[in-house]
């Protein structure tokens, strides 16, 4: 069975998790974590710090060890809002493949939200319904509303603990002008995600990372009456309430979820509190007590904004989500895979009817390209991860059209690959975009801007799948037809395609078909004959 490792490099912590492939589920072999403070100097400055950089990079050969000790298979190394706003992000990717050999993938705020969902509604229970996720990060925050395990919309905030604290609470005690300032950046944001998301009365809101644990655990401690060091988290949580919000706040807490109202107090308290007062709160500890001040105000103004009762906090995140996404792409028989597929293909669906391509019409391209992927396997050799790929890109290869229909095909690159499209990353929707490139006139060089960050040794497999897509978007000539029926004939030297005719023939997709025959030569070495049988 194979061995998955997932690395999530964030703007306060790095975190590994490793897990091994058994009847198509993932159990967890080995976690580890670290805090680097990767954003802390990127938030002040807009530049990693060299010593963040070292501190990163020592985790990272620890983890290294860690991975090498499990025999894992395959390894995925993801860093978010730190290395998006970094300015030296570049430098820091390059010293990491030259120590590590990792190829480190700098993930968009969306892209981590849909990551943390997947990783949450994969295994965490109650979450068939509809469910409000809040991950807060170092350097942001995902706030996603999910229905029956489907995103219905997510944002990213620029409302993570290390950013807020670098910016506003650089003294202690946090001043008081510097927490009204970030109180009014906080709800200028939370007015921003109101009007994408309305939860409305979501019965379960699940919190995730290092905050949420924080404020979970402390609030847990204050309520259990008698525990040695509980004295002081119950006087922060419980003062000034109500014999009766205590006793409901108590219960809540009990079963394992936070009020709101115990986390608007908590905040209120460590605000006001100094740094050594904030480490001695049970549940905090130093490091986090670092940051907690920001942490707390963020929840505390999410809960009251979005009219939250309080949350349940879930130990699953952004590495669950990377794991759950390696087991789906690479084991078809994993639930994981079917879910995974229907939702990459909804947003790629998606993504074309936001610049008015109609998926219906695209459908009759798509459909060929994926015949003549599976029926011309041996000619072009490709690997099996194309034939979506070449899919994706039949359907969004007009989306170009959005800005001028004029040199359609070099807006499509931009658009496509510029796009936000659930399930891909960075390097698969450039490849995607270069396929779609390539439909005109115009045929792939050396050079090209749309190869420039697509690997080279990926260039020969992009040359293969233009020529199927152009020979798919060939046979789709005249629109006004029916759609013509395609098969395959290959022998050692040559192809032949044998069209089966429509209502009103098919002299113009056989002319456009036989044009393409030069170049289907070049690429694949192979002469094409076009009939109609």
């Amino acid at each position: 069975m194979p061995t998955f490792a997932a690395i999530d490099i964030g703007s306060n912590s790095c975190r590994l998790k490793i897990a091994r492939v058994q009847a198509h589920q993932l159990k967890t072999l080995a976690e580890d974590r670290e805090v680097t403070r990767l954003g802390g100097s990127v938030f002040d400055t807009g530049l990693i710090s060299p010593e963040a950089m070292a501190a990163t990079l020592r985790a990272l050969k620890r983890f290294q060890r860690a991975v090498q000790a499990r025999g894992v298979d395959r390894i995925r190394v993801v860093a978010t809002a730190a290395m998006r706003d970094a300015r030296n992000a570049s430098v820091f990717q390059a010293w990491i493949k030259a120590e590590t050999g990792w190829n480190m993938e700098i993930i968009s705020g969306l892209e981590e939200g849909r990551l943390i969902h997947l990783g949450v509604t994969g295994a965490e229970p109650g979450t068939g319904g509809r469910v409000l996720l809040l991950d807060l990060g170092g350097g942001s925050c995902e706030i996603t509303l999910s229905e029956h395990k489907h995103i219905r919309e997510t944002v990213s905030l620029p409302l993570g603990a290390v950013r807020l604290t670098e910016q506003f609470l650089a003294e202690d005690p946090p001043p008081p002008d510097g927490l009204a300032r970030m109180r009014r950046l906080i709800a200028r944001e939370l007015r921003r995600a109101h009007r994408r998301i309305q939860p409305g009365l979501a019965p379960l809101v699940i919190a995730t990372s290092g905050t949420a644990a924080a404020l979970s655990a402390a609030c847990a401690l204050g309520a259990k009456n008698g525990k040695p060091g509980a004295r002081k988290a119950a006087k922060i949580t419980a003062k000034s309430a109500s014999a009766g919000d205590r006793a409901e706040d108590r219960a809540a807490i009990l079963a394992g979820m936070v009020p709101a109202r115990a986390v608007r107090k908590l905040a209120a308290r460590l605000a006001k509190m100094p740094l050594p007062e904030r480490e001695a709160v049970p549940g905090i500890g130093p490091r986090r007590a670092e940051i907690i001040v920001a942490g707390a105000q963020v929840y505390a103004e999410i809960l009251e904004a979005f009219a939250l009762r309080g949350f349940r906090y879930s130990p699953l995140g952004l590495r669950d989500g990377i794991l759950a996404q390696m087991l789906a792409e690479q084991d078809a028989r994993a639930k994981a895979h079917r879910e995974f597929e229907h939702e990459r293909w909804e947003s790629v669906l998606a993504t074309a009817r936001r610049y008015g391509v109609d998926p219906r019409h695209a459908e009759p391209v798509r459909t060929h390209v994926v015949q003549l992927f599976r029926e011309l396997k041996p000619v072009h050799q490709l690997g099996p991860e194309y034939e979506n790929w070449l899919a994706a890109a039949a359907v969004l290869s007009e989306t170009g059209k959005f800005i001028n229909h004029q040199g359609h095909h070099r807006h499509t690159q931009y658009i496509v690959s510029s796009s936000e499209i659930y399930g891909y990353t960075q390097l698969q929707r450039t490849l995607v975009s270069a396929i779609a490139r390539y439909l005109g006139k115009s045929r792939p060089q050396p050079g090209d801007r749309a190869l420039r960050n697509i690997p080279a040794e990926e260039h020969k497999n992009v040359h293969r799948a233009v020529v199927l897509l152009r020979l798919a978007v060939a046979l789709n000539q005249d629109r006004a037809s029916d759609v013509l029926r395609v098969g395959t004939r290959i022998y050692p030297k040559r192809v032949y395609l044998e069209l089966r005719a429509g209502r009103t023939g098919a002299e113009l997709e056989l002319w456009s078909l036989r044009k393409e025959a030069a170049y289907f030569r070049e690429v694949l070495g192979r002469e094409l004959f076009v009939t109609l049988a």
